[in-house]
């Protein structure tokens, strides 16, 4: 097993790693629309969502891959008003690639953030 720590996304907020890699694949917390310099959520689904993939992809990066590595999307939202705005970001941001997904309904999340979003990765 390895953790993954990116200096380019936030820092954990807790006592877990922002990623960990082992036999094959690289799981990522969830992470939260934080801006990794100031550790400041930004307002708004939107831009929660686009800090979000920014940080999933600092993540990735730190273990050469990319967002085709992903195979496995769990997104939670704390409206599903927001589902489809969160859809569109999360195609804009995917493109032609279709990992698998689920997006759950939850009451709060971790600073009272809009969304959070985990995944997995095919270290292949």
């Amino acid at each position: 097993m390895k953790y993954i720590n990116s200096a380019n996304a936030p820092a954990a907020i807790g006592p877990y790693s922002q990623a960990v890699s082992v036999n094959g694949f690289l799981f990522l917390s969830g992470q939260l629309g934080l801006d990794p310099a100031s550790m400041i959520l930004l307002d708004g689904v939107e831009a929660q969502a686009h800090q979000i993939f920014r940080n999933i992809k600092a993540i990735l990066a730190e273990n050469q891959k990319d967002f085709s590595h992903i195979v496995k999307t769990t997104i939670f939202l704390t409206s599903m008003d927001d589902f489809a705005l969160v859809n569109v970001i999360h195609a804009d941001y995917f493109g032609d690639h279709r990992p698998a997904r689920s997006t759950i309904a939850v009451a709060r999340l971790p600073k009272n953030a809009l969304i959070e979003i985990e995944c997995i990765a095919s270290e292949k």
